[in-house]
């Protein structure tokens, strides 16, 4: 019969008395708590062993345990209650995020089933076949995959209205087409739909008819924005894997309403604005989703420069998105939005059956992910620390917003977005409205040109990501970019239109410096803070802070085009000076972000490598941060 106070569980083992060297960790009347660390190569975890000293008998809890503590039963302790999941190991808090459902509250085949209830379907098929479960690693490249591919549908979907554009209205003179007309309107002369396409539809082929299709752009992201914080905040409280896929069907499912105005003949302008509004509300919900997912399964060290490879399907979903939408006009305008939404509903049922949204999802715990994380840590520090609430709450829209950093890289999201988007929008009407060499391109020349400004952008984000990494410094990293950017758009803007060498070479390194701090900040900056320290190791954070700063910089995506329209008409120039500002204003808001990164490597220097510079740990965002 075990003393009263003792801990009752399946793999604990008696023995008289621990080694002289173990630290008391806790302790409290009738009852101790201490370790000892041993020579083991097993498990990075089974070399401590944990001690529970209790009147009358003194209980070795078996090293497996250390880092999962179950019991039949809860049971009272005087004055500590021990919590698995708040273990420090060293320096770094080692959060176990993933056993808070396997610490002292339940049983074991209670949890088993809670588990295996939110593992994907198609996942537990795939083991029953095997036989075996599926590696960390094989899940790690299965959400980059999918996630991959969620996204880049995305984009897909949400660039066909672009190219319907001339189809609608054929008089359009807007810059909001990323690829002209001629380039896939040349080859339609035979088709069957050819009235449709030279007349247009109503009511975008009046007078109005431009401005009606501008209106639609600015609804679409403006409800975007606005969605995406409420994506967000409601990301952290539910399944990401279930959100996420209600999200692309729903996406799918208001892209092909739009089309179907086509088959059932309807000219109502609300109809199509109302489409593309609640197009853009489910869109919301995808870029706090895999920020989130992504940022669950991968590492610091490399966040950046993994974050900057898979955010190049931004590039992949534009591009997609146009070739597929020109191939569907032969057929119909409708076509281009329905072979859309049905391929992002099939993404998306995809990624229901698959997608595990992190790796307690899958049963694979921290302990089971590298050694060396561990070797790294230094043991002097406390084992167990209190805790009073072992379920995590997930940060409430005010409190995401006060996390050190989140907002400075939201204001400065705004401006880079601005300019990121209103190149994305009216690129090729400057293009095809500015003499180059002396002579002005066609439409679809533009058009191709066009793109190799988002081919500097995927360099620029894979860039931007391994510099970040390799300093430790994205604030650094992402201010040096903007600032970068603006002698880039003053240069673009005096000799761009000297030859066509001259516009190609500076339109491809003013996209790598444009989308560079755009890239970061939306992938690795988001996911960095949504783990950050001030959270005290709490994960349900990941997708709030996505939505804030992704939310906030889709707003300024939305009014940099919109202002363009208006001072273009003036002066192309005018239009540079503000993307210039706009650039300026976004990294002077980093400015106290990169003094504080450039004094901690400084004071790092000086001090030993042992010791920690002092504030080192106050950086907002770091590669070298808490592991969640």
């Amino acid at each position: 019969m075990a003393p009263p106070g003792s801990l009752q569980a399946p793999l604990l083992s008696r023995r008289t008395k621990p080694p002289r060297d173990a630290p008391c960790l806790s302790s409290s009347p009738g009852l101790f708590i201490s370790c000892h660390r041993f020579n083991s190569t097993r498990s990075p975890f089974g070399c401590l062993r944990l001690y529970v000293h209790a009147p009358g008998s003194i209980l070795f809890i078996h090293p497996l345990m250390c880092s999962a503590l179950q019991a039949r039963r809860r049971r009272r302790l005087t004055s500590t209650t021990v919590h698995p999941e708040t273990m420090i190991f060293g320096n770094k808090k080692k959060r176990k995020k993933e056993i808070n459902s396997v610490s002292f509250m339940g049983s074991a085949s209670h949890q088993k089933s809670k588990m295996r209830s939110k593992k994907p379907l198609g996942i537990q098929l795939f083991e029953c076949v095997r036989g075996s479960p599926i590696s960390f690693r094989s899940c790690q490249a299965l959400v980059l995959v999918l996630t991959f591919l969620s996204y880049a549908s995305y984009h897909a979907t949400r660039k066909t209205t672009s190219i319907v554009k001339s189809v609608l209205d054929p008089n359009t003179n807007l810059g909001m087409l990323h690829w002209p007309s001629h380039l896939y309107l040349q080859n339609l002369k035979g088709a069957e739909n050819n009235r449709t396409l030279s007349s247009g539809w109503a009511p975008f082929n009046g007078e109005d008819g431009t401005a009606l299709l501008g209106e639609i752009d600015v609804a679409f992201l403006g409800v975007y924005a606005i969605g995406m914080f409420f994506a967000g905040h409601l990301g952290d409280r539910v399944d990401l894997r279930i959100l996420l896929t209600i999200g692309m069907i729903g996406t799918g499912l208001f892209t092909a309403a739009f089309g179907a105005g086509y088959w059932f003949n309807i000219h109502s302008f609300y109809y199509f604005l109302g489409m593309q509004m609640m197009a853009g509300l489910f869109q919301s919900s995808g870029w706090p989703s895999v920020v989130a997912v992504v940022g669950n399964w991968l590492g610091k060290s490399k966040r950046g420069l993994i974050m900057g490879i898979w955010n190049a399907h931004t590039s992949v979903g534009n591009i997609s998105g146009s070739l597929i939408a020109a191939a569907m006009l032969k057929y119909g305008w409708c076509w281009s939005f329905a072979v859309p939404g049905i391929m992002i509903a099939l993404v998306g049922l995809t990624v229901f059956l698959l997608l595990p949204v992190g790796p307690d999802v899958i049963g694979i715990h921290q302990e089971d992910l590298s050694w060396k994380d561990f070797e790294k840590s230094d043991i002097d520090t406390p084992l167990l620390e209190r805790r009073s609430d072992v379920k995590e709450k997930a940060v409430g829209f005010i409190e995401a917003w006060r996390i050190p950093g989140v907002a400075p890289f939201a204001l400065c999201l705004f401006f880079c977005k601005l300019v990121a988007y209103t190149f994305l929008y009216w690129l090729p009407f400057y293009l095809s409205h500015t003499a180059i060499g002396g002579e002005y391109l066609s439409d679809s020349s533009a058009g191709v040109l066009s793109t190799l400004f988002d081919v500097g952008g995927v360099v620029g984000g894979i860039l931007a990501g391994h510099i970040s990494d390799h300093l430790d410094a994205r604030a650094l990293t992402a201010a040096g970019f903007t600032f970068s950017a603006i002698p880039a758009l003053f240069f673009y803007r005096i000799y761009g239109s000297v030859s066509l060498a001259w516009n190609v070479g500076l339109m491809f390194i003013t996209g790598m410096l444009v989308n560079g701090p755009y890239a970061l900040i939306t992938t690795a900056v988001s996911a960095d803070l949504g783990t950050h320290s001030s959270l005290n190791g709490n994960s349900r954070a990941l997708a709030t802070v996505t939505a804030i700063i992704d939310g906030t910089g889709s707003i300024g995506a939305a009014v940099g085009p919109l202002l363009t329209g208006y001072i273009s008409a003036r002066s192309w120039s005018a239009v540079f000076t503000m993307l210039m500002a706009s650039a300026l204003v976004a990294g002077l808001l980093l400015s106290r972000l990169v003094v504080a990164e450039v004094v901690a490597k400084m004071e790092s220097r000086r001090t030993p490598a042992t010791a920690p510079a002092p504030g080192a740990s106050d950086l907002p965002v770091s590669s070298s941060m808490d592991e969640p």
